[in-house]
């Protein structure tokens, strides 16, 4: 290894795209074999304003990434390597050919998480769906996360106002389905949960975990309860129960709706709830009478409770709690990021507005669209028994991560035509007509527009690309495929699209009337921004635009992308504070608490608390070193105790007659498995837990590493089930049965 002294190396600061964390990265780089620049070596960013030198080992894994022989750097068409003109000439021939004969309603996109990851994805992949014109839009949002976004809407008039827990001022931090410690937060962006958590406790604040698994975070806790799965909604309604029932709230202010609470909640009290949840009524009571009595306390739930069948009125009761114990909205609370780019409930240009679903429907079952999105647990049946017959996917990997993964490998094998744009050939893309591989998170630019709007502190910070590649960037991939989506032909000059999505966001901005820039003219504000197409001049305007921009002069000592860029290690633009009513979008103007499609879900919640209690239930679980399924490709990040195993408690595992290590087979409904047996105390009992996004080595797909390392796929385990409220899948709290194999 290069010695740091050495005059020929260079260091560079970059911000990890591979989580929602954003740690800074310091990535030194010396000349390699012919002169190129290669890394020499990955560490924290010491001085980096948000993650002050936390890395973990996704991040410093990022030269793995760029490096792996089995990224993709040419185009393939049926399997080969081809030139990009011969790839675009086949893209245009078949996907042309199919719009043309089969129609737009024909075709599906599938977006998997990556895409929030990059500008590419952000910016440009909605003008691709837009061009596409069609409604079926499939993404990982209804994998995962879709029941915080309906509960938000609903509550605060936009999918993002997502109050966001205020770690490192709060005196009581309570976490459902949620592992921060391995996930570094998931719709909280919050690098070094580890030493954030360790703050917490240092400064006498209390951290109480829900969570049927003995996680690490879990293992942290002052309080841990192992709740049954899917039944947080029980134990959230009994909280909210006693507070109103003991006159313990005190509601946050600008809410209405709150009169309607203790009618609806009345049957959830904590001896009502005791048997579903295996928690005790007692216990329930004194924690609800804790979080009251807390200087200030916040409550968190993420994937564990959104992948459940009561996912959205899980969601929304985590905000009830946070508005009756007067924490929403105040300092060590639940606080909303104001972010500098991007966001719409800071934006003039985004009104009060009803939130409205269901505006069109799936063909073969009749589920409703939630924003434009259909859900991916309808995806295979759709294309089977529906009417799509060709397919985009755009940085996901379906095949593994959606529900009923055996139909779905059987529906993309039934396609006629299929587009992937990615940097893998794995187990999707090898069923693609065309993949059009991307750069590497090193060969572009990058500034996170989503993950800055979910912040526990206000930042800006941006990443030059490190190196120069001779792809095209992916900003360019999308643009041209939706000129080719519109009909434009395989020479379409991806500048022109971009200047016509520029030109779209410039000109919504100049027309609302209360906008910093209302008025000004369109093509004055574009020239302002530069001739150079791509990401660039639209995040510019973004944070031209935002509550700390410099309004193309009318704040002379706002930001700027410039002024951003001139801070490698980012700016801090200080910590959450106070926001209501101003980021209110909802049509009353108030915090409208009780929404009549949650409070109508209550009856449903009720009927759960008669359901049987006995069986095992099957949950996932995360990993520090597991980012998805690609991150399987990484020799770091694999092996170890990042495993693919069926944990089950010492007393279930004698039971079924399964031994640590051996092999047993786990049968759902919807299929069976064989899987490692791994007996631990670190789960209860009538529980077991495998992790999501494994099942690798199939047979067409190039990621060596991985096929080492297969797994087992969980979703063939998982059916077709949705939450009604979100049309999330369901995919924790799933009835099984386990046997030797």
């Amino acid at each position: 290894m290069v010695e740091p002294e050495d005059p020929e190396m260079s260091t560079h600061f970059h911000t990890c795209p591979l989580c929602e964390a954003t740690c800074g990265l310091a990535i030194e780089v010396v000349d390699g074999p012919q002169g190129l620049p290669i890394v020499n070596k990955v560490r924290g960013d010491d001085e980096d304003v948000f993650s002050a030198g936390y890395a973990c080992p996704k991040g410093l894994a990022i030269n793995e990434l760029h490096a792996d022989p089995d990224r993709l750097r040419a185009p393939l068409v049926d399997g080969e390597e081809v030139s990009w003109e011969r790839a675009w000439q086949v893209v245009a021939e078949r996907l042309g050919g199919h719009l043309e004969d089969r129609g737009r309603d024909s075709m599906a996109m599938y977006l998997g998480n990556p895409n929030i990851h990059n500008l590419a994805g952000q910016l440009y992949v909605p003008a691709l769906a837009k061009a596409l014109g069609t409604r079926h839009i499939f993404t990982a949002s209804t994998v995962d996360q879709q029941p915080k976004h309906v509960s938000a809407a609903l509550m605060f008039g936009e999918k993002l106002s997502i109050p966001i827990p205020d770690v490192d001022r709060t005196d009581f931090l309570m976490i459902l389905g949620a592992d921060p410690m391995s996930s570094n937060g998931s719709l909280m962006t919050a690098p070094d949960m580890p030493g954030r958590l360790r703050a917490l406790k240092k400064r006498g604040g209390r951290l109480v975990v829900v969570d049927p698994r003995t996680s690490t975070t879990a293992r942290m806790a002052d309080l841990h309860l192992p709740i049954r799965p899917g039944t947080d909604a029980l134990l959230l309604a009994a909280i909210a129960n006693v507070l109103l029932a003991e006159d313990l709230a005190t509601p946050s202010p600008h809410v209405s709706g709150v009169e309607a609470l203790p009618a609806a909640l009345s049957p959830f009290t904590p001896e009502a709830v005791e048997a579903a949840t295996r928690l005790p009524a007692e216990t329930i009571r004194g924690l609800a009478r804790d979080l009251a009595a807390a200087p200030s306390a916040a409550v968190y739930g993420r994937i564990g409770t959104c992948t459940v069948a009561f996912g959205t009125t899980t969601s929304w009761l985590v905000d009830v709690i946070n508005v009756l114990t007067g924490n929403l909205d105040r300092p060590g609370g639940a606080l909303f990021t104001t972010a500098a780019a991007g966001q719409k409930n800071s934006s003039a240009a985004v009104g009060a507005r009803e939130t409205r679903f269901g505006r069109y429907h799936t063909a073969v079952s009749g589920l409703p669209e939630r924003f434009s999105e259909l859900p991916s647990a309808a995806f295979a049946e759709e294309i089977l028994d529906g009417p799509i017959r060709g397919l985009i996917t755009v940085a996901g990997n379906p095949a593994l991560s959606i529900p009923d993964s055996r139909r779905v490998q059987r529906a993309l094998e039934s396609l006629d035509v299929m587009i992937s744009v990615d940097c893998y050939l794995n187990e999707t893309t090898r069923h693609a007509d065309v993949v059009l591989p991307v750069p590497s998170v090193l060969e572009r630019p990058h500034y996170d527009l989503a993950f800055m709007q979910l912040a526990i502190r206000n930042v800006a910070k941006w990443s030059d690309a490190l190196f120069d590649t001779e792809q095209p960037q992916e900003w360019e991939i999308h643009a041209r495929l939706a000129g080719i989506a519109q009909g434009m032909g395989p020479d379409v000059d991806p500048a022109a699209v971009d200047a016509f999505v520029l030109s779209t966001v410039v000109q919504r901005e100049v027309t609302a009337p209360e906008s910093i820039v209302a008025g000004r003219d369109v093509d004055e504000l574009v020239a302002e921004l530069g001739s150079v197409p791509g990401p660039e001049r639209m995040v510019d305007f973004l944070i031209r635009v935002g509550p700390f921009g410099d309004g193309f002069g009318a704040r002379p000592d706002g930001l700027t992308l410039e002024r951003v860029k001139a801070a490698p290690h980012g700016i801090d633009l200080g910590p959450l504070e106070p926001r209501l009513p101003e980021v209110l979008r909802t049509v009353s103007g108030t915090v409208e608490v009780a929404p009549e499609m949650l409070l109508d879900d209550l009856v449903r919640l009720r009927e759960s608390m008669q359901a049987p209690t006995d069986g095992l239930l099957l949950v996932g679980r995360r990993h520090l070193r597991s980012n998805n399924s690609w991150g399987h490709n990484l020799p770091s990040l694999v092996g170890g105790s990042n495993r693919s195993t069926l944990q089950i408690h010492p007393d279930d595992a004698m039971s079924v007659g399964v031994d640590d290590g051996s092999m047993a087979v786990v049968s759902s409904d919807a299929g069976s498995v064989q899987v490692e047996v791994e007996v631990t105390q670190r789960i209860s009992t009538g529980t077991v837990s495998m992790p999501h996004g494994w099942g690798h080595g199939q047979e067409g797909t190039r990621m060596r590493i991985a096929a080492d390392h297969a797994g087992t796929n969980s979703n063939v385990l998982t059916a077709p089930t949705i939450d009604p409220l979100s049309g999330n899948a369901v995919l924790n709290g799933i009835p099984v049965t386990v046997a030797p194999a």
